[in-house]
């Protein structure tokens, strides 16, 4: 199957819906390191796995363009016949209502991001100094299974690593989706498949090392436990009951849910967090209305972070306070961009 990356490329299977870069910036968002499983596969075009389907993004002025591939057998043809406008014969056109409920979700595009930054930026100038040149930086809702065993393999890691693991996560495991230019896509892997007596060593072998046990054991986990229903709804749960819940997972500690006192990645496994713990400790400072004295020697400090309870919650606390807790894919409720916009800059 050829890759559609205009909307000229078949009209008929693109759809748009208005979504100004103040609100959302796909190249900030999709780059930032929240997800994996996105690529630039032309300049201004993102193709990636969502809910199941492949999606090719793309956004010109204040319309987001979007078109979805079909699934392909597995003994299908992956470059099938075409009709005159270059379609693949017999291609479905996308339910524009489903796939405009999937994407507002995703990007959380029922809060209006500009208010918030107004907000923001008049508690801290600094934010308002860095955000003139990061509008529409969103952070993800994504699904929680993925979200979690992707930042388990985030620690000691970078984002071309991560993402070269997850790739090979979900050949060997995910169920194939389509060949977009001869490239196999797949899904990302469900729990069952993760979960088999020789996933870890499988696992090992794709170069996971001592993440494997983690990725299978979490997985294992979630599957004899609370299951995938029960992890979504954590989403609803006070932060301390999710904190809690998910540090009973392997590779998932103090460590990862206790950075800056925020969500899901840090609660999924996002060792990274500390870019953001670190730019806290700058904002708080600068807008003066975080904890001070020794509470703020503690809760912010001046050497590396400290991720203990003691350490960070103090700084979560006020964070949480401040509309930073639900900034995060996974647990999330309001799309502050904070964190995601100090991972895009590596502050």
């Amino acid at each position: 199957m050829k890759l559609r990356d205009v909307p000229s490329a078949c009209p008929r299977l693109w759809r748009s819906l208005r979504v100004p870069p103040a609100e959302l910036r796909l190249d900030l968002v999709l780059s930032s390191g929240q997800t994996f499983r996105w690529w630039e596969s032309s300049p201004g075009a993102w193709t990636g796995v969502l809910e199941g389907r492949v999606w090719t993004l793309r956004q010109e002025r204040d319309r987001l363009w979007y078109t979805v591939y079909e699934e392909e057998e597995e003994d299908g043809d992956a470059c099938p016949e075409k009709d005159g406008d270059g379609c693949p014969t017999g291609a479905a056109e996308p339910d524009s209502a489903e796939m405009e409920r999937i994407l507002r979700d995703y990007f959380q595009l029922d809060v209006g991001l500009p208010a918030l930054y107004r907000t923001w930026g008049a508690a801290d100038p600094r934010f308002r100094k860095v955000a003139k040149d990061f509008p529409g930086v969103r952070v993800l809702r994504q699904d929680p299974v993925e979200c979690l065993l992707s930042f388990i393999c985030t620690s000691n890691n970078h984002i071309s690593r991560i993402t070269a693991m997850i790739e090979r996560l979900c050949c060997a495991f995910g169920r194939r989706l389509c060949h977009l230019n001869a490239r196999p896509i797949h899904a990302f892997p469900s729990l069952s498949a993760l979960t088999g007596a020789d996933a870890e060593a499988r696992l090992r072998a794709l170069g996971f090392g001592y993440r494997a046990k983690f990725v299978s054991g979490s997985a294992r986990a979630i599957a004899e436990g609370l299951g995938a229903e029960g992890l979504c709804q954590l989403r609803a749960a006070p932060y301390a009951e999710a904190r809690r819940v998910l540090c009973t997972l392997p590779g998932v500690g103090t460590k990862v849910t206790s950075s800056a006192g925020c969500g899901a990645p840090m609660l999924a496994g996002r060792r990274r967090s500390c870019s953001a713990l670190t730019s806290a400790r700058a904002r708080s400072r600068a807008a003066g209305a975080a904890p001070r004295g020794a509470e703020a020697r503690t809760a912010i400090g001046t050497g590396p972070p400290r991720y203990t309870p003691r350490g960070t919650e103090p700084l979560g606390q006020w964070l949480r306070g401040n509309h930073c807790d639900r900034s995060q894919p996974g647990v999330s409720r309001d799309p502050c961009p904070l964190p995601a916009l100090c991972c895009y800059r590596g502050c």
